[in-house]
């Protein structure tokens, strides 16, 4: 996921202050597609064994998704940071360290996406017990970059595991809809874990579920307002406002498909970074 410009490393910094001398031209959206992490394949996590059928344990994960994970009166998923417990976790914890131990490289494709997308927002959740309570993850310090987790003796941050792995390897825009930042804003957070046998059912609701929620796409007195995410990762999408409503036609509800038939451009984008934190 993007960051605000205070999380970014200074060796990152000339690139943005010179995008930021351009922003008042072509507005605000601009600068955040500039800052927006692009896909960058880092070829050491190419390797996988194309004749494996073994799979990975995710039912510790599982559990904890189906224990604390809760869809609110808006169809938002929130999470139950502040009843977790020590019970909670320790399996956290323990499912990251089991993660940590697996040698991913000698799996098959569909399970190597799968653990990664797990990992992805396990990690997130644990970055946020670990601070809080807080409002927002942009409340921590440079959640994207930091290391948080070695896989077959590789330290690895989020960033990492999301534009270096997932995106690069997979170029599959329904990934956006998986990995989830803790925020209102993003895609749910699915209760369910990923595995190599139900990833793309689980991707394809997960398209489904955040195109046809007003988080995602909305219609607001005739103009098309949809989640910064397509501008972020608008390369993903096919690159331009036409191929993004393309997109979102291939999943759109009958009503929103009517909204969206004949138009071409995209009026205004918004993402809501607060929390999604299930209430006490």
């Amino acid at each position: 996921m993007p960051m605000i410009w205070q999380h970014i490393p200074t060796t990152l910094l000339r690139p943005v202050v010179v995008a930021m001398l351009i922003t008042p031209l072509l507005g605000f959206t601009f600068l955040e597609s500039v800052l927006a992490p692009k896909a960058d394949l880092w070829p050491r996590w190419q390797a996988f064994n194309p004749v494996s059928r073994e799979a990975i344990d995710h039912r510790l994960w599982d559990r904890f998704l189906k224990t604390y994970v809760k869809k609110d009166s808006n169809g938002v998923n929130r999470v139950a940071y502040g009843r977790l417990g020590e019970g909670g976790k320790a399996a956290l914890a323990d499912y990251l360290d089991r993660m940590a131990k697996t040698p991913i490289s000698l799996y098959g494709r569909p399970v190597q996406k799968a653990f990664w997308i797990n990992l992805y927002n396990a990690l997130t959740v644990r970055l946020i017990i670990d601070s809080y309570p807080v409002t927002s993850i942009q409340d921590l310090d440079s959640p994207w970059y930091k290391k948080v987790i070695e896989v077959e003796g590789v330290a690895l941050t989020l960033n990492d595991i999301e534009h270096r792995i997932l995106r690069p390897i997979w170029r599959d825009a329904r990934v956006h809809y998986a990995v989830n930042c803790a925020s209102i804003g993003c895609p749910n957070l699915i209760p369910v874990a990923f595995t190599g046998g139900n990833i793309s059912q689980l991707l394809e609701l997960a398209a489904y579920s955040y195109i046809n929620h007003p988080r995602g796409v909305r219609i607001k007195d005739g103009n098309l307002i949809v989640s910064k995410i397509y501008a972020w990762f608008s390369e993903d999408f096919g690159g331009t406002q036409e191929s993004v409503i393309a997109h979102l036609r291939e999943y759109a509800k009958p009503g929103l498909l009517d909204a969206l038939r004949g138009r071409n451009a995209i009026d205004d984008y918004e993402y809501d970074w607060g929390l999604n934190r299930a209430g006490s």
